[in-house]
């Protein structure tokens, strides 16, 4: 199995401009060189906002065009998450799109009841599961990180990833649940977080990173608007998992939604 290159945005988004988030990224993603993944934060075009209304794309919109434009363009995949308008609902929606012109896209199921998320969105009710080069691949939504079940490996995948908009008053959570969830999953896991005020003046530190299946942190930045980039490599997780063959004796169960 080939060894995965990814890279992850972390910035300081402008309070629901949609516009200048896009151009800020644009030249992000150009600076970047070889990669086969590429991550922007959650609301990425607009900062975690409940105001859904004045900040959401219809389905499909100009930042889905745009997004797989630059996918094109970077000739790697690039997910983050924007708010879309379906109907009369609003979701949390991630967008996984391949520099082919395929997508698909995740809504994000567990909805931040402490900011009244789920009071002017609509949770979703399925996971996906992508795939490059061989390595499979989860990508999940913030909040969703609190929720063990929700992220449990059963051998489906390598990689799991989070977008988010995480303040740093609650840092030390994200810190350890996200090494926790790389352990208990036997997989890499990458988070990636936004940094500065949102418009709230709600401050975020960060604190995005890349973490191996051990938990070992292998890339960590916070505090300034940066990329991180990592190799992730194959042989890691199958050694590690041939060693400690934890996954294999875990309970069975299915999901209800």
């Amino acid at each position: 199995m080939q060894d995965l290159i990814v890279h992850a945005i972390q910035e300081d988004l402008i309070w629901e401009n949609e516009q200048a988030n896009l151009q800020l990224f644009e030249q992000r993603i150009s600076e970047i060189g070889e990669s086969d993944l590429i991550l922007l934060p959650e609301m990425f075009n607009t900062g975690f906002t409940m105001n859904p209304g004045a900040n959401a794309n219809p389905e499909p919109g100009p930042v889905l065009d745009w997004m797989m434009d630059q996918a094109h363009k970077a000739d790697s995949a690039i997910c983050g998450s924007t708010i879309v308008r379906v109907n009369e609902e609003y979701f949390n929606r991630l967008y996984w799109c391949r520099p082919d012109g395929s997508h698909e896209f995740y809504d994000k199921r567990h909805l931040f009841s402490l900011a009244g998320e789920e009071k002017v969105y609509s949770a979703g009710n399925s996971i996906i599961q992508t795939e490059i080069k061989g390595w499979k691949i989860r990508p999940l939504i913030c909040y969703d990180l609190r929720f063990p079940v929700w992220c449990r490996n059963d051998g489906q995948y390598d990689l799991l990833l989070f977008v988010a908009n995480w303040p740093k008053r609650r840092i030390a959570h994200w810190d350890k649940l996200l090494i926790a969830r790389a352990i208990e999953n036997q997989a890499y896991v990458i988070g990636l977080n936004r940094v500065g005020n949102d418009g709230n003046d709600v401050y975020h530190n960060g604190s995005s990173q890349i973490i191996s299946p051990q938990g070992e942190v292998m890339e960590q930045v916070c505090d300034e608007a940066r990329i991180i980039s990592g190799r992730l490599q194959y042989e890691e997780i199958t050694t590690y998992r041939n060693y400690l063959a934890a996954l294999q004796d875990g309970d069975s169960f299915t999901l209800d939604f």
